[in-house]
């Protein structure tokens, strides 16, 4: 559930909120992993704080001028940080990207697909998107499962898409419409 006062997703068991600088520490420990970087399109490894200090500051602006919504996935009852996802506003279009990481620690507990799932009802209840997409490494099957229990459809590969580290990825396309907009 979506409150606009606070600008945070409540579920079952998670919280998706903005994040606070105070958060900058332990986004920097769980950044820190190679098996998050090789995952991920952005993040740089290593992931120095000053990233994470710099990244932070913008979340609130995109998120009232309804450009990006970057939250942080935590736990409703302990407040405890598991990683992040986000949802890009293409206006024009009505659709968006999104995107998430959670720290290895955490993997395997479902965190990822409620907090995507909660994100995607976002996007069409309260913001109206007709469609919502998403995009993951081939190497990374596990993404795509997420996005599989949400509803999302494989829509096709984007080859040798991304150079990383020197070698050219594969990514794979998912996505998901609206029906009842």
């Amino acid at each position: 559930m979506y409150s606009p006062e606070t600008k945070t997703i409540t579920t079952e068991r998670l919280i998706l909120r903005l994040y606070k600088i105070s958060d900058a520490q332990r986004v920097c420990e769980l950044c820190n992993n190679y098996n998050i970087y090789k995952s991920t399109l952005t993040l740089p490894y290593p992931y120095p704080i000053e990233s994470a200090l710099a990244w932070i500051p913008t979340h609130y602006e995109n998120f009232v001028n309804d450009r990006l919504y970057e939250l942080a996935v935590t736990d409703k009852a302990t407040g405890e940080l598991f990683g992040a996802i986000s949802l890009t506003n293409n206006q024009r279009y009505k659709n968006g990207e999104i995107a998430y990481w959670i720290g290895e620690e955490y993997w395997g507990n479902g965190y990822a697909t409620e907090a995507l799932k909660a994100l995607i009802d976002f996007a069409f209840l309260e913001k109206g998107y007709h469609r919502v997409w998403g995009r993951f490494f081939a190497s990374n099957p596990s993404s795509g499962k997420v996005m599989q229990k949400v509803g999302m459809v494989k829509e096709g590969v984007q080859v040798e898409h991304i150079i990383k580290d020197g070698e050219f990825h594969d990514l794979v396309l998912y996505g998901i419409l609206n029906y009842a907009n």
